[in-house]
């Protein structure tokens, strides 16, 4: 049988890492800057993760959630504890585009409305309401389509009034940073606007952190630059360090009932463990101050090179756009320096999405090879 062939890939094949440090089959290093999509938050087997999943497994791995898991709730304290939010209630699944799915889907039980409010360049997700919520159309097949989505312009205050005015929008969602799009982000006058007018209209605001949040922008998460409060946050990437892990956050008057959201594997022992050895770090190795503290560091470097139009992001969700596409740029960041980055749908920008527990010195390594190539 083949794969299903829906991947460019480059002629790398990582049999192991460690921290920030991917080495190939061939036993050449690799600086991992990216993180397998933002994935990777606190280092490639970090020794308190692996000793978490293994104890973890030693006892058991996974039951279904007919049955009592006290990991999640004490993942749910955690959680509400180190991020502030303590006041939600917590549903998990196993990835950032079911969060998405739950999300949306809560949103309209919860209104008993169903068209969807999102923003030009946005990216949810590629199951159905999500990816129909995604601003692009080649991922989006007929049957997606049938989904009520409207899109906007970051910014436009006149049209997002208008649209909630109608009275038919079940949810407005909306990233505080782009990471597909191209890292652009709404203004704090933008985003609060945002919050009032979905409680003037009965609107629920769903906040997708699925990549923006666990610490990566410097704060919990993304939306706490801008001091609103939404109703449901969305959540993956690196909640796991790499294990399949997602959920929703979601405000007290939001009420469940049984059967009204499921899933098999989300929330299994696995999982809770790997999340929990997650925060575990976050708060031990106080990462959050380092993200904050090197995204600051890495702008001060770039924006002394010329060819650099623009940093974007915060923290450790960055992107370099340029006046050129970056996919010639990326390749050769790869193969002649050892250094991973990612690209976005604006393909000027470089996107920088690194363990959160990197120092000056990979960023530098970075900024060298960088250099070189631009030279």
């Amino acid at each position: 049988m083949e794969l299903f062939d829906v991947y460019p890939l480059y002629d790398i094949t990582p049999v192991s890492a460690l921290g920030s440090t991917i080495i190939d089959d061939a036993g050449k290093e690799y600086l991992d800057l990216y993180g397998g999509h933002a994935v990777i938050s606190i280092g490639h087997r970090h020794p308190h993760y692996v000793q978490r999943l293994k104890n973890q497994l030693d006892r058991i791995g996974f039951y279904s959630n007919a049955v009592q898991n006290p990991l999640q709730k004490q993942l749910a304290s955690k959680l509400g504890v180190l991020s502030g939010c303590d006041s939600y209630q917590l549903f998990l699944c196993n990835s950032g585009a079911e969060a998405n799915e739950n999300a949306l889907k809560l949103a309209s039980f919860h209104t008993g409305k169903s068209r969807v409010l999102a923003f030009n360049n946005s990216f949810h997700g590629r199951t159905s309401a999500a990816v129909a919520a995604t601003d692009n159309p080649a991922i989006n097949a007929p049957i997606n389509k049938q989904q009520k989505v409207t899109f906007l312009a970051l910014e436009d205050i006149a049209s997002l009034e208008s649209e909630l005015k109608k009275g038919d929008v079940c949810a407005v969602i909306l990233e505080a940073i782009q990471g597909v799009g191209g890292l652009d982000e709404p203004s704090t006058k933008f985003y609060q606007k945002v919050a009032s007018a979905c409680k003037t209209h009965r609107a629920v605001l769903i906040a997708d952190e699925v990549q923006s949040g666990f610490g990566r922008s410097g704060e919990f998460f993304a939306f706490q630059h801008h001091g609103i409060t939404p109703d449901i946050i969305s959540i993956a990437k690196g909640m796991g360090n790499g294990f399949p892990v997602g959920g929703i956050m979601i405000q007290e008057q939001i009420k469940p009932s049984y059967g009204l959201l499921g899933t098999t594997f989300g929330g299994n022992h696995l999982a809770c463990a790997a999340t929990l050895a997650v925060l575990e770090v976050l708060e031990q190795e106080d990462l959050l101050y380092n993200a904050a503290g090197l995204g600051a560091y890495f702008r001060e470097v770039a924006i002394t090179i010329p060819q650099v139009k623009r940093v974007k992001g915060r923290g450790l969700m960055l992107g370099l756009e340029f006046d050129f596409e970056v996919g010639e740029l990326r390749k050769k960041l790869i193969y002649n320096h050892h250094i991973f980055t990612g690209s976005a749908k604006d393909k000027k920008v470089l996107r920088i999405l690194p363990a959160l527990n990197i120092n000056k010195a990979h960023l530098n390594q970075f900024f060298s090879a960088l250099k070189k190539e631009l030279s």
